[in-house]
């Protein structure tokens, strides 16, 4: 059971208009560029962002910048060291904020209860890492089982909480904190290469953390049946998502060609998730899943990906509607992404007890990590 889903962003917000104005205007870019962060940034879906690198915020004029020099309108370009010691100090109040959330909301879980912590990240790199930050920040068992799923891109919640359920299957007094803090801005950069203009236009910074337990405890708010889980991989992706370090930030690849990829292989790739119920796969070989599947957590990669999720598997637009909100008023926050989605669908979506949730996110791979989860109503209701 997935229940205590808290989410949070940075305070400094970015709006979409006038982040794609910054980045047309640099001094480096030839008129084609300029034409495609226009249009990047203009059919992105996104309104708002946010950020932990508080010198873009419109407010701040800080004497040495190293992100952004207001004065000229400059996009600086750090180096790899300064964004992750940026990371390292942003990352770790996150995780650890976030993850209090999480135990704060849940009146039949508390510290001494966590057996297990698994962050997520992708963003940076340090050690001691994010699952001791949370040990020591909210005074855990020293004894508690950590681990750190990290570099794997957007998917990467996805199976942290496949092996958080794991571990409730293989105990059933378990408790695992899963948390997922991503700060992509950090690696933002001015560039005329027109992957790089996609990630820029897109990224943004979050963070999230949900309680996996298999106790059976009452609960105040609604929460998240894991059923299944299922990983596919296509192959012909691999070079158009990626995710690499290079001297100034991590470097991101995602070409125009992976929403077409997605629509290409989703149902190859979803097929053995609902081929373990007589109605679901019946269903879905008849292109009619959407009937019975209810809630779509689809991490929104882009909005050209969702369109091209909806289209394939016939979707309503209110099916959409989760993962289309998320991204306007969000963005892309990598792994953090599908949690906010699904704390949506939870929330401010109606959804009922015993309606189905199909969770799906890609990332580097093109790997295609998906669930189906089932809505549990509060204890009461």
């Amino acid at each position: 059971m997935l229940r205590s889903l808290q989410t949070i962003v940075p305070e400094t917000v970015l709006v979409q208009e006038q982040v794609r104005d910054v980045f047309a205007q640099q001094p480096d870019l030839g008129r084609l560029a300029q034409r495609i962060v226009t249009t990047s940034f203009n059919v992105s879906g996104i309104d708002t962002r946010h950020t932990v690198i508080d010198e873009l915020s419109l407010e701040s004029e800080p004497a040495d910048p190293v992100f952004f020099d207001r004065r000229t309108g400059m996009l600086l370009a750090p180096g790899t060291r300064a964004r992750n010691d940026l990371y390292t100090r942003e990352a770790a109040k996150l995780f650890v904020e976030v993850a209090r959330q999480a135990l704060d909301a849940d009146p039949e879980i508390g510290p001494e209860d966590v057996t297990h912590v698994i962050t997520v990240s992708c963003t940076g790199f340090h050690a001691p890492g994010p699952e001791y930050e949370i040990v020591r920040g909210l005074g855990l068992s020293d004894a508690v089982q950590r681990f750190h799923l990290g570099f794997m891109g957007c998917y990467a919640s996805m199976p942290a909480l496949r092996a958080a359920s794991q571990f409730c299957a293989a105990d059933e007094n378990a408790v695992v904190l899963v948390v997922s803090v991503e700060l992509c801005t950090l690696h933002l950069r001015s560039s005329e290469d027109p992957d790089t203009i996609v990630a820029s236009s897109l990224f943004a910074d979050g963070a999230a953390a949900g309680i996996v337990t298999s106790r059976d405890l009452p609960s105040p708010s609604s929460s998240l049946q894991l059923d299944r889980f299922h990983t596919a991989i296509a192959p012909e992706g691999e070079k158009d998502m990626a995710w690499t370090i290079g001297d100034t930030g991590f470097e991101m690849i995602l070409s125009t060609s992976v929403p077409q990829i997605i629509g290409e292989t989703i149902i190859g790739a979803l097929r053995p998730l609902y081929s373990a119920e007589n109605g679901l796969a019946e269903a879905f070989e008849a292109g009619t899943v959407g009937d019975q599947v209810q809630h779509w957590a689809i991490h929104p990669g882009g909005r050209s990906i969702l369109d091209r999720v909806q289209e394939r598997m016939q979707l309503s637009d209110a099916q959409l509607h989760p993962a289309r909100e998320v991204l306007r008023e969000n963005g892309n926050m990598s792994s953090a992404t599908v949690l906010f989605v699904l704390k949506r669908i939870l929330e401010a979506e109606g959804a009922s007890g015993g309606e189905r949730v199909a969770a799906m996110a890609f990332g580097p791979g093109l790997t295609a990590e998906s669930a189906l989860m089932t809505v549990v109503a509060p204890t009461g209701s």
